[in-house]
């Protein structure tokens, strides 16, 4: 595996770390601002709208003139900046704009991961790093699932919030590597 590759596979492990503790418990958040199971129905579809025009966008200009590395950088600090929003939401319109604005981030980030991760893979091993990847974010996810459980269930949605974001930034400086040792083989 090349080190961009583990590079790429390190820290989007550890942004996903950051982003599944909040995984399900979404439902009883938008419940304890007032929300319905309508507006979580809203929230999520104008996450994956946003996110799907904008990953089509973005995947395109990026192809273009754009840095891959220097956009995916940008889209995961975009994540968790709000992913720190969180912490203001307090009506199902408010949930509503982080959720746009995470679709933003993720349009940024996702495409961008896959085609650096892509480019960075061995042609050989292509199975073995998308298995790699594919295995090591579920088994985080359910680690994650819980732990996330626990934290709001022992402390609050706020300190969920407040550790996704630190998190997620971390991932983020940690993913900047990738502009580095780009930098240099290019």
């Amino acid at each position: 595996m090349s080190k961009e590759s583990k590079i790429l596979l390190i820290g989007a492990s550890i942004w996903y770390f950051g982003e599944g503790l909040f995984g399900p418990l979404i439902a009883y958040f938008s419940e304890q601002i007032g929300g319905t199971i309508l507006d979580l129905s809203w929230a999520w579809a104008i996450y994956l709208v946003v996110y799907g025009l904008l990953s089509i966008f973005f995947g395109v200009i990026s192809d273009r003139n754009l840095d891959k590395g220097k956009l995916m950088v940008f889209g995961y600090g975009l994540n968790a900046l709000f992913t720190f929003a969180y912490i203001f939401v307090s009506t199902p319109t408010m949930l509503f704009l982080v959720q746009a604005g995470l679709g933003i981030a993720a349009a940024m980030a996702t495409p961008t991961w896959n085609a650096l991760y892509d480019e960075a893979s061995e042609s050989a091993v292509d199975g073995t790093s998308w298995g790699m990847y594919e295995g090591i974010q579920s088994i985080i996810k359910a680690i994650t699932i819980v732990l996330g459980a626990f934290i709001v269930t022992l402390l609050s949605f706020k300190a969920l919030f407040i550790a996704m974001g630190c998190i997620q930034t971390f991932a983020t400086i940690y993913q900047a590597k990738i502009l580095y040792v780009r930098k240099k083989t290019f």
